[in-house]
């Protein structure tokens, strides 16, 4: 494996299709949205009486985001129905998921995924929210969770977390955070693992110094501190020119660049630019990957039918009144991953099936680690995205970012 350094960087709630469909128009071997002669996406759902009979593919015209988007445990059974892929309208009453993104409008998530090896067949780790994805990620199973919200949030799963055992032997690692780490939907990591969690201004400094961890996860701001602020400025009012203050510094500091609705995805495409650029300028460039993903779908349109997916261990989800049955032995919807690293093949993609345990399975196969649950013991890593033998990208490619102006620039404040 050609790296001595791996990256994780994990954005929120967009499906392949919405974030990086129309990357098919110009590259066959992409596995997007399909159009027709005058450039019209073609991919349709039945629409419901509020809307439309069939509501087609439709492309968002600025850096805001939908709001009328569910990635619940009901909503993402009744998106996918079956594999038919037909529920996207029908599990929200409205036309919003059949938006899409262009590169005018991403063009950063456009040319990371066209420089570098883009995943056709990366699923999320179970048709469900943010937390059980991402403690599949951590952990390599949900372990009973369905839900996002502060009272989910569970102590580590009987096999440990990721972060247990690099700790145990002795691999280094670290959680770089931006308002709040990622870590936290696990609250033991935090705990146990304190020392390890560090402000992502130590990122770019361990970046610039090329003394990166074995293991770092990169997490984007969620807003949550300066949304904190600003509602407390509006209850207290004898503090509230202090605490607008410091809502206005962090709103400027920190904007939520997650890319979940409702936030702008200017923003996101910022960050992650900035984060993606540190990397390939790094001195450790040479020995370094970088997995760039997202948690989950967010309720938005993908037609690829998730596959069956090994069951991490025994514990059934928690399913909660009116949820459809199910287990944790399927895929959810698509996302984007990308590989970058100098031996990433170049504007290429891979057709293997990954999910978010392919993370845990190639820093197990990396430092030779037990694995936490049988869904990561049979990931696959991410080697198909490599070529060990060609660092074709040793000279770091030349990335565009957004502009703060014209279509990829923020269009305002949309909480």
């Amino acid at each position: 494996m050609p790296f001595d350094h791996l990256v994780v960087v994990m954005m929120e709630n967009h499906s392949f299709d919405n974030l990086l469909g129309a990357l098919a128009r110009t590259r066959p071997d992409i596995d997007g949205l399909t159009f027709d002669v005058d450039g019209n996406a073609t991919n349709s759902n039945p629409g419901t009486a509020d809307n439309a009979p069939q509501v087609t593919e439709y492309p968002f015209h600025n850096t805001a985001q939908a709001t009328h988007v569910s990635q619940s445990w009901k909503a993402t059974h009744v998106q996918i129905d079956g594999g038919a892929m037909d529920g996207f309208v029908r599990s929200v009453d409205n036309v919003e998921p059949m938006g899409y993104y262009t590169p005018e409008i991403l063009p950063f998530a456009y040319s990371l995924a066209g420089t570098f090896t883009l995943a056709n067949r990366w699923f999320c780790s179970v048709p469900g929210p943010t937390y059980p994805n991402r403690r599949f990620l951590l952990a390599g199973t949900a372990y009973g969770g369905t839900v996002t919200k502060d009272s989910a949030v569970l102590e580590s799963p009987p096999g440990g977390t990721i972060f247990d055992v690099l700790s145990d032997h002795h691999i280094s690692w670290a959680d770089y955070y931006t308002d709040v780490p990622g870590t936290l939907v696990i609250a033991s990591i935090v705990r146990k693992h304190f020392r390890h969690h560090h402000r992502l201004k130590r990122f770019f400094d361990d970046c610039a110094a090329g003394t990166l961890p074995a293991v770092s996860f990169v997490d984007p701001g969620t807003g949550v501190l300066a949304s904190l602020t600003q509602a407390a400025s509006s209850r207290l009012p004898v503090l509230r020119t202090e605490l607008d203050a410091i809502w206005a510094f962090l709103e400027r500091d920190d904007p939520a660049g997650t890319e979940e609705d409702p936030q702008d995805m200017y923003y996101g495409e910022a960050w992650a630019h900035r984060v993606v650029e540190a990397v390939l300028r790094s001195p450790a460039w040479p020995r370094t990957l970088l997995i760039y993903t997202y948690d989950e779908h967010g309720g938005y349109y993908d037609h690829v039918a998730p596959p069956p997916a090994i069951a991490p261990d025994e514990i059934a989800p928690q399913l909660q009144p009116g949820d459809p049955a199910g287990g944790y032995d399927r895929y959810g919807p698509r996302v984007p991953a990308v590989v970058v690293s100098p031996y990433s093949k170049p504007h290429s993609t891979t057709d293997t099936v990954h999910d978010h345990t392919s993370v845990l399975a190639t820093i197990e196969a990396k430092w030779n680690l037990p694995a936490l649950t049988r869904r990561d013991a049979n990931a696959a890593t991410v080697m198909d995205f490599l070529d060990p033998d060609t660092p074709a990208l040793l000279d770091p490619p030349e990335l565009v970012g957004p502009s703060p102006t014209g279509l990829s620039g923020p269009v305002g404040d949309k909480t």
